[in-house]
């Protein structure tokens, strides 16, 4: 008597969870992956940027890639408004014609 009673608790409790099983993969699948894609092709976006692109930063300043310093990880953007240091990770997307002919 006491097994039946434990057998059906196991079985009742694992039907519990596949629902949340299945909730933890559609997660993954739909949110944690495509981010992590994003993640790494910006991070290979960043590596790959050159002297002379025209860049827009994360806060929307547009300008052309002057200087470039690996040591700090900094770019010297020209806008319009004269010179600006930024980070790397500041680079939001490159304007050039090649860049854009790709999307």
């Amino acid at each position: 008597m006491f097994e039946s009673i434990f057998l059906q608790a196991d079985s009742s409790t694992l039907m519990n969870m596949v629902p949340f099983i299945a909730m933890l993969g559609v997660f993954y699948f739909l949110i944690i992956r495509p981010q992590m894609n994003r993640q790494k092709k910006e991070k290979q976006f960043q590596t790959n940027i050159k002297k002379g692109a025209k860049v827009v930063t994360s806060s929307g300043i547009h300008g052309k890639i002057v200087e470039m310093n690996d040591n700090d990880n900094t770019v010297v953007i020209e806008t319009g408004a004269g010179k600006i240091k930024f980070e790397c990770s500041a680079i939001s997307m490159e304007l050039s014609k090649k860049y854009l002919t790709e999307k």
